[in-house]
């Protein structure tokens, strides 16, 4: 019987590949042969794994043996490089200088290819929000963020906006018994919604994942805390868009704005730490863009759980919607979603693939329709991207914080806020001072800075607005 212990003392490296080793051994020895020719058969495969990935019993071994020498080979050192890579900025008259010094260390990752910053950055953890990171090969969990596949979805309605004010008790109380915010409001086991995300199969493709399902349960059609947020308004389409086939004119709408709850935290608490562990020795100040090797078992784990994640998180969305709009007795002609914080495997100007990171920054390439949206009591807008190759096909993902949650609790009152609210039309159902409109940036200022990424569509303003009562957890 060949041992794992038999193989160790041969050369073969702990893990899968010696329980795949183990697995053809047995192949093997069924076939007849003995112990001294099943090593020797073994350690052919071990010294040229090429030449056996089409015979039995031996091609899932040999194709792991070369994953293997792929990833070792492509494992880069944790120096920083001597210079920062150089990156395209929008909107840097207000942008704080930390924001940009981020952004500025991210690009001197020896990982690093090319990244952006926009309009609406502001100081994040490892990377700004708003900032936009290429890589070669690796993913960042940090980079994509904690709350992973945070989303946008506007649904637009074949109906006047003018029925909000018209029956306005029953549009408000859609908000208020269809949605659910914070860490602990979830609905009743007999009034949980379902949807075919909880039968993905990817749940169970690791023991890791397998206890989140029970967790994407409780929380499917719910809301984070924080800057989340459910919303009825107006939505005007300016300009022609055959991609929603609707014309010009003045629709209701529902916006809403949250991701992945508590299944994209963990994943990004355990894989961020995970990353952080594999690279010791990288400098401090950019330790939080610690990167695991798409070629290797817990890159690909990673890349799996984020991809589950943005799925469930677009649940989520689908489920808010169904469920406000059935309550208001409306049915969605068109709508438009996105994330902005994931990465995608895209191609770059050179024709590479490189792994792209948006934490806070909207899909823009060519021709790809996105929402960003603004606060509480501004506008947001429906914009088709130009595909800018510098921004990395990217734009703002909304107004961006002029603001830390802190400083606005202790800056702003209620008075003001309210002001704000009344003089703009707009009926608040929870929310927090750390939401305040005036702890944002100028939402027509930062989409002024961005004319050469997108071109507006159309404009949200809102008109009734549901959020947690204060910043949460996920």
């Amino acid at each position: 019987m060949i041992t794992g212990k038999i193989l160790k003392k041969r050369g073969w490296k702990e893990g899968r590949i010696i329980g795949l080793a183990k697995m053809a051994g047995h192949a093997l020895e069924q076939q007849g042969l003995d112990e001294a020719a099943i090593l020797d058969r073994l350690d052919e495969v071990l010294a040229a794994p090429e030449k056996f990935t089409a015979e039995k019993p031996f091609e899932e071994l040999a194709a792991e043996l070369l994953k293997r020498e792929r990833s070792d080979a492509s494992k880069i050192a944790d120096t920083l490089l001597a210079e920062p890579l150089g990156f395209q900025t929008w909107g840097a008259d207000f942008i704080d200088g930390a924001a940009t010094q981020q952004m500025s260390n991210a690009m001197s990752l020896p990982i690093a290819v090319a990244g952006a910053l926009m309009p609406d950055a502001h100081v994040g953890y490892g990377l700004p929000i708003g900032g936009v990171l290429a890589t070669s090969e690796t993913v960042i969990p940090y980079a994509v963020g904690v709350d992973i596949a945070c989303r946008m979805r506007i649904s637009i309605y074949d109906a006047s906006p003018h029925i909000l004010g018209q029956h306005k008790g029953k549009f408000e109380k859609s908000l208020s018994e269809q949605t659910k915010f914070g860490m602990k409001e979830r609905f009743s086991p007999r009034d949980r919604p379902d949807h075919p995300v909880l039968d993905d199969e990817d749940w169970r493709a690791t023991n890791f994942l397998k206890p989140l399902r029970q967790k994407a349960i409780e929380q499917l059609g719910t809301s984070g805390g924080g800057n989340h947020f459910v919303e009825w308004g107006e939505f005007e389409l300016t300009a022609p868009s055959p991609e929603l086939g609707l014309g010009i004119g003045k629709y209701l709408a529902l916006l809403s704005h949250s991701g992945s709850r508590a299944v994209g935290f963990k994943i990004a608490n355990e894989f961020s730490r995970l990353a952080m562990s594999l690279h010791p020795k990288l400098d401090q100040v950019v330790k939080h863009l610690a990167w695991l090797d798409l070629n290797s078992d817990a890159g690909r784990d990673y890349w799996l759980s984020m991809e589950l994640a943005g799925r469930f998180a677009a649940a989520n969305h689908a489920i808010i919607h169904s469920r406000v709009s059935k309550a208001a007795g409306v049915k969605e002609v068109a709508h438009v979603e996105n994330h902005h914080n994931f990465a995608w495997k895209e191609t770059m100007a050179d024709g590479s693939e490189a792994i792209v990171h948006r934490k806070g920054a909207t899909p823009a390439g060519q021709g790809v329709l996105g929402v960003i949206p603004g606060s509480m009591a501004d506008p947001g807008f429906v914009v088709r991207g130009l595909g800018k190759v510098e921004s990395l096909n990217s734009a703002s993902h909304g107004a961006g914080r002029k603001l830390g949650r802190k400083a606005a609790i202790n800056s702003l009152t209620k008075l003001e806020r309210d002001r704000y609210l009344q003089e703009r039309g707009v009926k608040l159902l929870g929310g927090g001072l750390d939401e305040a409109p005036q702890a944002y940036k100028n939402i027509d200022d930062v989409i002024a800075a961005q004319t050469d990424l997108v071109e507006v569509i159309g404009k949200f303003t809102p008109r009734i607005v549901r959020m947690a009562d204060e910043a949460g957890n996920y």
